[in-house]
């Protein structure tokens, strides 16, 4: 096939900003090879990378890239361009994203190439949050999967408008126009609830380069461009650049004559003289200098990371938000309605606290409301009470203090999140918001006279939570039993919360799935929260399976405050005590998700105090807890 390969070069002579765009598609759609072919037949390879992908009695023969027919003529690896990892070589997928570059002589391209494999749709993801226009593949073999659902799906949700459907291997169709116009018919109709404001259909061949670079002989019924051409004339989708100023501070400049703000302009412009607003103290000042290193500007436009020097002294914390004080369009709240994208093996749990990260700040969230999840297929809203991998869902967010933000929709900078698991530091999940709940804005603490100082004052003691953790039948309410009628004996006002008294009452809705046993211990830690501030000492017996869910718990007291008392006992002398019957009924598969057998047990790394009841009593074991309030002058 003629190719006009000599009319593109390495460096494009335009100042025209970089074009971005995404490959993507289920595994074996042909995206490597895509990229591979549009590299190739750029000239955008260096002649060593391109050594290492013919095999050495084709390598005298490749010679150079003057002759771009060889990349199907002597078994040259296309897809191995971008295939980087050595993992991936040895599955053949994709597994991360490849980022590449190359140019012509009308524009240059950064292209990312995402995986396919559904175990990678979080890297996918990732690429789309940046992406100006998706390349989704679809096989003409195989026609929509579903996993070119959920990519569109997903870049539809990121707010991807201009699409190419690329429909790859027309040469094993015999380039025939019935496959090509059923697929596009197909995707036709499911496209119209994705919103896409540009929709381009192109029959090709990665592997051979028809309809690549330039249009085919072999599909004279396609009356549309070559993909490169299509490229080299798409618009830039750069919205950001007409939004409102939002300015993360990312880094304060202590150390110069007058304190410098460090950080990335991701949407508006920045302009020496501006009247700005800091977000969240509303405090108002004057742009007084710009810096890019050690320049001065005037103007600092959307994607440079800059300082500037501001008029007034002001009080501006890492993670705090520039906006220019007259923008009211950027809100401030604690709650809010978000889109979520699960991202790990794992499934969400309602409840437990994860790190919230956005380009305003990082704080503790956690989903208080699973509405439903969406079926890819037909859109359909599912009930639930959990994600698995790569599900959405719609989701209510609490946070730990109010943030600001923009909805996805207004600004994709500030109005998209991760969440990240405390205890793995692992993205679970990415989230868009759409709108701040009503009530995050009606509820006020309320201040009284009374607190918990002058409380603790009245009877003589400091408020402390002895939080007791073990398997069943470990000896964890025994022993908990025991201290509290000793310092009972010492005049000391205590509460004594045990686990199945708690899901007597207060906690009797819940089950004993992983969710609901994270919502158990949250309530039961608000509840013990309330009687510390009464200025008891607190005494909480209750398996806590989870790691997670005791450092919540010890979050909400200061430091001294929580004594994490691990009750330890093996699995083989709990199921030989088995004082309540539990262990026997679980063996014989009467109880489900039983804590030690089919439910994990994450025991306490580093406990304050460690009770080994093989080898104590539990009178022994409270007589050392005593002895450790003693010691550290608790009572």
């Amino acid at each position: 096939m003629d190719t006009k390969s000599d009319n593109y070069n390495l460096c494009a002579s335009t100042d025209e900003p970089r074009f971005h765009f995404m490959t993507c598609g289920s595994v074996d759609d042909g995206k490597s090879t895509l990229i591979g072919r549009l590299l190739y037949d750029s000239q955008s390879l260096h002649s060593d990378h391109l050594s290492t992908l013919l095999s050495p009695q084709h390598r005298e023969e490749q010679g150079d890239q003057n002759n771009p027919s060889h990349a199907k003529d002597v078994g040259f690896d296309l897809a191995g361009i971008v295939d980087g990892l050595s993992a991936e070589k040895e599955q053949g997928i994709t597994i991360d994203i490849a980022y590449r570059y190359f140019s012509t002589k009308k524009r240059q391209f950064i292209i990312a190439d995402c995986p396919g494999h559904e175990l990678y749709t979080r890297n996918m993801a990732t690429a789309a949050s940046r992406a100006e226009l998706a390349i989704i593949l679809v096989d003409a073999t195989k026609g929509l999967l579903t996993q070119t659902k959920r990519h569109s799906f997903i870049v539809s949700m990121l707010g991807i408008k201009n699409i190419v459907l690329a429909i790859n291997k027309m040469d094993l169709v015999d380039w025939s126009q019935d496959v090509f116009d059923t697929i596009c018919r197909a995707y036709n109709e499911q496209a119209k609830e994705y919103n896409f404001d540009r929709l381009y259909y192109i029959p090709m061949s990665a592997l051979l380069g028809d309809n690549v670079i330039d249009t085919s002989p072999h599909t004279p019924w396609y009356k549309g461009s070559s993909l490169l051409e299509f490229l080299n004339y798409a618009p830039h989708i750069n919205v950001q650049s007409n939004k409102p100023l939002r300015m993360p501070v990312q880094l304060i400049d202590r150390y110069s004559q007058k304190r410098g703000y460090k950080g990335r302009i991701v949407s508006g412009s920045l302009r020496r003289g501006d009247t700005i607003r800091i977000i969240p103290s509303n405090q108002k000042t004057t742009v007084e200098k710009i810096f890019l290193h050690t320049k001065e500007y005037d103007l600092a436009p959307t994607g440079l990371s800059v300082t500037c020097q501001l008029k007034d002294h002001c009080d501006v914390s890492r993670g705090d938000m520039l906006v220019l004080a007259d923008d009211d369009t950027f809100q401030v709240a604690d709650q809010f309605r978000a889109r979520l994208l699960w991202m790990s093996q794992n499934e969400s749990l309602t409840s437990r606290n994860y790190i919230f990260k956005s380009q305003s700040c990082e704080t503790l969230a956690s989903i208080t409301n699973l509405k439903y999840k969406i079926n890819i297929n037909n859109f359909e809203h599912l009930a639930t009470t959990e994600l698995q991998m790569n599900e959405i869902g719609v989701v209510n967010i609490h946070l730990s203090k109010e943030v600001g933000f923009d909805t996805y929709q207004n600004n994709s900078q500030t109005g998209h999140f991760i969440l990240i698991d405390k205890t793995t530091h692992e993205t679970v999940a990415m989230g868009l918001i759409d709108f701040a709940l009503q009530r995050s804005h009606n509820i006020v603490w309320q201040d009284f006279t009374i607190d918990r100082i002058a409380r603790e004052k009245i009877k003589q003691q400091k408020a402390k939570i002895l939080w007791f953790t073990g398997l069943s039948g470990s000896g964890k309410s025994t022993i908990a039993n025991i201290v509290e009628k000793e310092l009972y004996k010492k005049n000391k006002h205590t509460m004594l919360l045990d686990g199945d008294n708690i899901r007597s009452g207060l906690n009797r809705d819940l089950g004993f799935t992983d969710g609901a046993r994270v919502e158990n211990i949250r309530r039961v830690g608000e509840v013990i929260k309330l009687m510390a501030d009464a200025g008891l000492i607190v005494l909480a017996s209750f398996i806590s399976p989870f790691e997670s869910e005791r450092q919540f718990v010890k979050d909400l007291f200061s430091q001294g405050e929580f004594i994490e008392v691990h009750i330890h006992a093996s699995l083989d002398i709990v199921k030989k005590r088995d004082p309540k019957g539990l262990y026997k009924k679980a063996l014989a598969g009467k109880i489900k998700n039983f804590t030690g057998l089919d439910s994990v047990y994450e025991a306490p790394k580093n406990p304050d105090i460690f009770i080994d009841t093989a080898v104590m009593t539990a009178e022994e074991a409270a007589v050392s807890i005593i002895q450790y309030m003693e010691s550290k002058n608790i009572i």
